[in-house]
């Protein structure tokens, strides 16, 4: 079924033109003069994008008005503002306010479908990932109840109401962004967007781009925009991920607002103040770039006002089985699988195991386990249906396998596997005496003496 794109504009004329190209192109087409009749078509049935001129003369509503009605109505239709009379900070005004792009009149027929191409395909993109979010959970919530992952709570309550800036660092997979969008969430800041830009993923001389906006010349003289995420980011927070990654020069841009919240865009001429919250996050040592010449000394003070560090999965083995479970009840859902739970010794496998790429690496191991996992969908998972590298990853933590216990006596051998099995389960466990004895069958009292005497130390009662 092809789009219905609706054309606002008080010139009949312009109208008929455009009408023609799209239907041309294929697309259905509605018509409205004025902004009553066009707030009356998106009530009766939202069309699939908007084309909507600026100045509507004898319009009740101008077309900035009309863009905040049909936002209120409609958050996720595209709408494209058309204007002979625009500036760039009417352009900015659109945008800011949340129109995919801002097209100045006269325009040329393939610009125009070019810039209706990419909207609709930028709001299905944004559906599917909304239907994704939906069916598979979002991943937007800190799991787990362990030492490491409370003392991360504690301090996102803390900085979160202020506007300190927050470097969030911790190895790959453990979920940084999860963390700066509980920051966000929790700030004064939450009604605005929240917008993330991965320096690791854009191509070097994109950064700036990407960040700033763009601003160039158009085929009629005037000046066309492209705005970046910070001004998208405008009375909200923005995430920088792997910050490590961005290019000097563009370090030395983005030290310029931190410091005065305003900037140029790439090719402007005019500067633009934003107010946004700054959050970066990074899995690599930003000393050691500042060392090597990689990374401004002066920005990573200003980046590091707060420092969150988020616990890798190793130093949070505990809370393992509440990852597990969580897993299953979303990725179920996502796949429409049976709910299956898993046995008491697949989870401690699972928590015995090593896992280089953290919660990320854990989440697709589930899904795989679920998927593949044989015998009646209906029957608990036991270690016997996980995959073996994982299996044989478990047990070689423990070293059970290696040839250098036949060489040893009994009793050195005893105490050796007792040293690497007690030091498992009190990892596990997080270092609790308690949890570590209830599990493994002893009086804690005895599991004191027994850990003295093989030089282990635990936490005791946490």
């Amino acid at each position: 079924m092809s789009a219905e794109i609706l054309i606002v504009d008080d010139e009949a004329a312009i109208r008929e033109v455009v009408a023609d190209i799209l239907e041309d192109e294929g697309y259905g087409v509605l018509r409205a003069a004025e902004s009553r009749e066009a707030l009356a078509l998106v009530d009766r049935r939202p069309p699939d994008l908007v084309l909507l001129d600026v100045w509507l003369e004898g319009s009740e509503l101008d077309g900035i008005e009309v863009l905040d009605a049909i936002r209120a109505r409609e958050p996720e239709l595209p709408v494209l503002i058309i204007s002979g009379h625009g500036t760039i900070e009417t352009a900015v005004q659109a945008i800011r306010k949340g129109a995919y792009d801002f097209l100045e009149k006269p325009f040329k027929s393939d610009r125009l479908l070019v810039a209706i191409e990419r909207a609709l395909e930028a709001a299905r993109l944004r559906r599917e990932i909304a239907e994704l979010r939906l069916r598979a959970g979002a991943d937007d919530q800190l799991i787990g109840r362990s030492s490491a992952i409370n003392q991360v709570r504690q301090a996102i309550e803390r900085v979160a109401p202020t506007n300190s800036r927050v470097l969030i660092t911790g190895p790959a997979g453990v979920g940084k962004e999860i963390v700066a969008r509980s920051l966000h969430a929790s700030s004064r800041r939450a009604q605005g967007p929240f917008m993330v830009i991965n320096a690791a993923s854009l191509a070097p001389e994109r950064v700036a781009e990407e960040l700033f906006g763009l601003e160039e010349a158009g085929p009629s003289g005037g000046r066309v925009v492209q705005v970046g995420m910070l001004e998208r980011a405008h009375t909200g927070t923005l995430l920088i991920d792997e910050v490590s990654d961005m290019p000097l020069e563009t370090q030395g841009k983005l030290l310029r607002v931190l410091q005065e919240q305003r900037f140029q865009r790439v090719g402007g001429r005019q500067e633009v103040a934003v107010d946004v919250r700054i959050l970066a996050a990074t899995h690599a040592q930003l000393e050691d770039a500042i060392a090597a010449g990689r990374f401004r000394e002066d920005l990573y003070y200003r980046l590091n006002v707060v420092p969150v560090h988020v616990p890798s999965l190793h130093q949070r083995r505990d809370d393992i089985p509440l990852f597990v479970d969580h897993f299953v009840q979303v990725l179920s859902r996502a796949a429409g699988l049976h709910l299956r739970s898993f046995t008491a010794a697949a989870i401690t496998t699972l928590q015995a195991a090593d896992w280089p790429g953290n919660v990320r690496e854990l989440k697709n191991a589930v899904e795989r386990i679920l998927i593949m996992a044989p015998g009646d969908p209906r029957q608990p998972i036991d270690v016997e249906h996980l995959p073996h590298e994982i299996v044989h990853g478990a047990n070689a933590a423990l070293d059970i396998h290696s040839a250098d216990y036949v060489t040893l006596p009994l009793r050195e051998a005893r105490e050796r596997f007792e040293r690497a099995y007690l030091s498992a389960q009190l990892e596990r466990f997080g270092g609790n005496v308690s949890r570590t004895a209830a599990f493994v069958g002893m009086e804690r009292s005895a599991l004191h003496r027994k850990l003295r005497s093989l030089e282990l130390q635990g936490d005791g009662e946490r």
